[in-house]
């Protein structure tokens, strides 16, 4: 059966059949007594619900003739409206994808959005929809600010609950913003998604951050449709569950749509106001099944769907209106058939639009590049007088001349110097503060720059780099670290399909500019298994447009972290710089005492960015690798050449997403064979396969080898040393090519 025809044929039944009131009510007159909600403001809620429900069914019609794709409607769900109508263009909003009815009302306060013209060019994936640009069908707006979301299990919660953490820190360090002070952030999610852990995390986080006395003016909206696609939401179910909660004011909103107005209004009153986590379930109905491909009569039966329809939200709207006397059946029917008429036109419009058409346009928002600005950016320094006063008599590059340092001591400093000519720069995460994180790297920052700038999170890293997205949104330049890679990957979700995705989805309208400082790799010496020891890189390089970092030598690490920061600042990009932990307090290279693994602090102005590699040596064999791998295999080199009479090129990538391949086959021509140091997994976990194929298909003519780490998870103890790459291996592989 056809449930489309069937609800608009019900709404127009009773517009033919009703008889008006007996008397009309005043444009200005409340819709009830008590209520704030006028005639006026109630019928221009009806047309823009009437026009969201109109392009659901647009989009239905043109899908059936392969004209259009995305068939996830908002029918049943536009009292969303109502939020709609109390938010301001100043709230970020965040929003769900049954989000129709809010947006309509949304771009009814900006006479520029034609939301109708908008939503079907993103319907039928032409590149004149000036969010996504025809890359997806998303709810957003730069206008309207609203930046889209393609999450469907609520993983945009954390960042919206990292946004209003970041409001409220932005105006703490003076940094200015263009959203004021009375700002809230608004988030929508369903009720099955209000099961999944990103949405509990998100909401636990924000109830944390309040409890640390934080203001957090957050508006949870969960649309409650008692249906996650097949699956029944117990009844109460969304109540039971957060109606109790400390820290988070819950509201309930049902009924008729007066009601629901007086409710939404008190609940963004409350947020705005106090500054604090508000939870509102929204009572909606979900017609036509999931998505047009979705057979609701396979798991329900045809009296809960017609008990469903009779429950729809326009038609209730329709008959309250009419029997307060706010509007007449006709003056309804006129502006639906409208509607339909605008409607159908807009549709057949967008459908005759081009698509996006090769690599280059499709991928050009993801990975934005402007060299230039960000050489002048990394290289830049602070004013010298100003910096002194800050360093006293310790200025790190003077105090390096005669005692050289470590990483972790030239990243601590390079963190420090950058803080001070970044005051955009906010450092958080576990115990990056008073302690100064678990390797020290973060130690004294807090002290210098106060704890506005460093701060200390609660132990999840959903959380963290949900505040990372939020805190770049609000103009901030984040650094949130995590303690060790393994512990990233059960967010990393936040970092594939939230951060990095955002400049893509939006045409590069929206930025969430951070470097995500995490310690990882192995080689620490029989301490902590493979929770600490974590030896796989590819679920980071797996990500399209995030930039992975890796520096092998502290003076390389504070050169590269500039170099990241400037392109994070620069250019909106999400950065991950992977600092190997085994080469924090290295200090030897070759033997005990030689300190040839300590180095001299890089003086402001010296700068690597994307793709500028490292060499050492000459040879007719060349070594590609980075990290412990690069150590090694200067190791293996000097081995070689006294033992062996072998001369080999040692290059450090550095840059390990995307692979700096333009230099890895400049410097492999000539060379008679390659060979790739991988100290990751074997199978997908670094860049060995990458490497080697790039060769390869570019016509690489010498002998191709690799030597890699096996596939296993690091064991605890002396163990370890058995299943990690050693400099034998290097060595012995070099002799086999």
């Amino acid at each position: 059966m056809d449930r489309v025809t069937t609800v608009e044929a019900n709404l127009d039944r009773y517009l033919e059949e009703a008889e008006p009131a007996p008397s009309a009510l005043a444009p200005d007159a409340p819709l009830r007594t008590g209520s704030s909600l006028s005639a006026r403001e109630a019928v221009a809620l009806w047309r823009d619900q009437a026009t969201s429900r109109t392009i659901d069914s647009e989009a239905r019609r043109l899908k059936a003739e392969g004209r259009s794709f995305y068939t996830i409607s908002s029918a049943g769900h536009e009292q969303n409206a109502v939020v709609g109508a109390h938010l301001r263009l100043t709230d970020p909003a965040f929003l769900h994808y049954r989000s129709g009815g809010f947006m309509m009302t949304r771009a009814r306060k900006d006479p520029e959005v034609d939301p109708i013209r908008d939503t079907l060019l993103s319907i039928c994936a032409r590149k004149d929809d000036p969010i996504s640009q025809g890359r997806h069908k998303v709810w957003g707006s730069r206008r309207l600010w609203v930046p889209p979301q393609t999450s469907t299990i609520a993983s945009h919660l954390p960042k919206a609950v990292g946004m209003s953490f970041a409001l409220g820190r932005a105006r703490r360090l003076n940094h200015e913003h263009e959203l004021p002070e009375d700002a809230i952030v608004m988030c929508s999610f369903g009720d099955a998604s209000a099961n999944h852990a990103t949405a509990l995390t998100g909401i636990n986080s924000a109830r944390y951050a309040l409890r640390r006395g934080n203001p957090m003016p957050i508006l949870f909206l969960c649309e409650d449709n008692g249906l996650g696609i097949s699956v029944e939401t117990p009844a109460r179910w969304i109540r039971e569950s957060f109606g109790g909660m400390r820290y988070l004011r819950y509201f309930d909103a049902e009924g008729e749509v007066d009601e629901v107005w007086d409710v939404v209004e008190e609940a963004v009153e409350t947020c705005r106001t106090r500054r604090l986590p508000v939870f509102l379930r929204l009572e909606t109905q979900r017609l036509w099944g999931h998505a047009g491909s979705d057979i609701e009569s396979a798991y329900r039966t045809t009296a809960e769907i017609r008990a469903t329809e009779a429950r729809d939200p326009l038609l209730r709207n329709a008959r309250r209106l009419v029997e307060s006397g706010a509007a007449t059946p006709n003056e309804l029917r006129e502006t639906l058939d409208a509607l339909r008429a605008r409607v159908r036109s807009a549709g057949e419009e967008a459908s005759k639009r081009g698509h996006l058409s090769g690599i280059e346009e499709v991928a050009a928002p993801l990975a934005p590049w402007d060299e230039d600005r960000v050489r002048a950016s990394a290289t830049a320094s602070v004013e010298p007088d100003r910096r002194r006063e800050f360093w006293g008599d310790e200025l790190p590059e003077e105090i390096t001349t005669p005692v050289k340092r470590t990483m972790a001591a030239h990243l601590s400093a390079a963190l420090a110097d950058e803080m001070l000519r970044r005051p955009e720069v906010f450092v958080f995460g576990e115990d990056v503060g008073r302690k100064g994180g678990v390797y020290y790297v973060t130690a004294g920052l807090q002290k210098r720059f106060g704890q506005g700038r460093v701060v200390d999170t609660l132990l999840d890293e959903t959380t963290i780099l949900g505040v990372a997205q939020g805190a770049g949104l609000a103009g901030l330049l984040p650094v949130p670290e995590i303690q060790y890679l393994a512990y990233i990957h059960n967010a990393v979700d936040q970092l594939r399909g939230e951060a990095s995705s955002l400049q893509f989805f939006s045409a590069g309208q929206f930025q969430n500019p951070m470097v995500v400082r995490v310690a990882g790799l192995a080689y620490q010496k029989g301490f902590g298994g493979h929770f600490h020891n974590d030896n796989s890189i590819g679920g980071l390089r797996d990500i399209p447009g995030l930039l992975l970092a890796v520096p092998s030598r502290g003076d390389d690490a504070v050169r590269m972290l500039r170099g990241c920061l400037a392109t994070a600042a620069e250019c909106g990009r999400v950065v991950v710089f992977l600092e190997p932990i085994a080469l924090y307090h290295e200090k030897d290279l070759h033997q005990e005492g030689d300190g040839g693994w300590l180095s001299d602090y890089p003086r402001p102005g010296e700068a690597l960015l994307p793709g500028e590699v490292g060499l050492q040596g000459d040879g007719d064999i060349l070594l590609v690798s980075y990290a412990n791998g690069f150590r090694m295999s200067l190791q293996a080199r000097r081995i070689l050449e006294e033992e062996h009479g072998i001369q080999v090129q040692v290059m450090d990538v550095r840059w390990l997403n995307p692979l700096p391949f333009s230099a890895i086959i400049g410097a492999a021509r000539g060379k008679r064979a390659v060979l790739v140091v991988d100290e990751c997994r074997r199978t997908g976990g670094g860049i060995a396969e990458a490497v080697v194929a790039e060769l390869a298909e570019e016509g690489y003519g010498g002998r191709l080898a690799s030597v890699r780490s096996p596939d296993t998870f690091v064991p605890l103890g002396p163990a370890a040393d058995t299943v990690l790459l050693q400099t034998r291996n290097v060595v012995e592989a070099v002799l086999a090519l």
